[in-house]
């Protein structure tokens, strides 16, 4: 369905190097942000209460430039959808080529190559949870963009980050069975597809038509390529991987300020100016925010952040802590917004604030 290397191989054309720096400041950016993954484990670690599994893997810490980036993602990419994608096929051999003809593996690798080279100018850092095998991810021509662009102290700005990367490490190194759910309902998704060429081109035009109010600006929320989702099933599928992705999200989000100015002098003014930046600039970056659900991945952001610190402030850090014994404990969509609904369900008990 999709050629990865010419995804690859197109994303490297369209990006570009990003900000001009000497060599020595070069080696010096790559050394401080190792350095700063370093020190935010143990930050991490006592703040959340959460600790590796024994005998686990090492994740190991990375710091690329942005094509560094693009050959990461691509990989993983690859190696979580084609396995997917085969399983789609399998199931429509009834009605052979109906996913080649709705879209050739060329046009979409381009296609896929364009948001690849789009999003590596934006992505500060990420920790590969597919393909890898766990690897932290520092991209670091973006963060000194940002920080440049921010106008603020490089160092605090380095380890802020480094801190929320170090949670989704702690997340999937601390809680092994997270990884396979994630993978199981990604499969379910793929078992509730069912479209023609013809649904799914319709589907697709219906996104794109809606695209117009985001060149004029206009403000209305949008799910991007997930509308294209419409199926009962699927969306119920949706609902709880929404729901899990804002649990990380909002758990990173909570840490890297919950740490506080002792660790990050400058946390308040990081997360001021830090907030703005999130905000959609021109008409094509709109565009493409809408295209992608970026809309939606802040709003994960703050939903998720919402949810962690009224669990918090209610059950306490150990209480909370409870969400990562299994499944059954992971939170519903509506519990996002209602973190004492959880609690109630949880915990067995009408949730008080202390």
């Amino acid at each position: 369905m999709v050629d990865w290397d010419l995804a690859g191989r197109t994303a490297r054309k369209l990006i570009n190097a990003g900000p001009s720096t000497t060599r020595e400041e070069a080696a010096g950016v790559v050394r401080e942000l190792h350095e700063a993954a370093a020190v935010a484990v143990a930050h991490v670690e006592k703040l959340t209460g959460l600790r590796p599994v024994p005998g686990g893997p090492v994740p190991e810490v990375a710091v690329v430039d942005r094509p560094g980036w693009v050959d990461a993602n691509a990989g993983g990419m690859a190696a979580l959808l084609d396995p997917l994608v085969e399983a789609l096929a399998a199931k429509q051999d009834s009605r052979p080529g109906v996913i080649a003809t709705a879209i050739g593996s060329r046009a979409t690798g381009i296609q896929a190559g364009g948001i690849l080279a789009f999003l590596s100018s934006r992505v500060l850092g990420q920790y590969e949870v597919f393909g890898t095998g766990g690897r932290l991810l520092l991209v670091a021509p973006n963060i000194v963009a940002t920080e440049r662009k921010l106008g603020v102290d490089p160092s605090d700005f380095r380890l802020w980050v480094c801190l929320h990367e170090v949670t989704h490490q702690l997340q999937f190194t601390a809680v092994p069975w997270l990884k396979g759910h994630l993978e199981a309902e990604i499969a379910r998704f793929v078992e509730a597809t069912d479209l023609t060429a013809d649904a799914l081109r319709e589907r697709l035009q219906d996104v794109l038509r809606s695209l117009g109010d985001a060149v004029r600006g206009g403000d209305t929320e949008s799910e991007g390529l997930l509308a294209l989702v419409r199926d009962p099933e699927q969306r119920a599928v949706l609902d709880r991987v929404t729901a899990v992705m804002s649990l990380v999200e909002g758990h990173a989000e909570y840490v890297m300020d919950g740490v506080g100015p002792d660790v990050v002098p400058s946390v308040k003014t990081l997360r001021k100016r830090f907030a703005q930046r999130r905000k959609g600039r021109g008409p094509l970056d709109r565009v493409l925010r809408r295209l992608l659900g970026l809309e939606q991945k802040m709003k994960q952001y703050a939903e998720g952040r919402v949810f962690v610190g009224g669990v918090v402030d209610l059950v306490g850090m150990d209480g909370f802590n409870r969400v990562w014994e299994g499944p059954a404990n992971l939170p519903r969509i509506d519990e996002l917004t209602a973190p004492e609904r959880w609690v109630e369900r949880v915990h067995g008990r009408p949730a008080i604030l202390a």
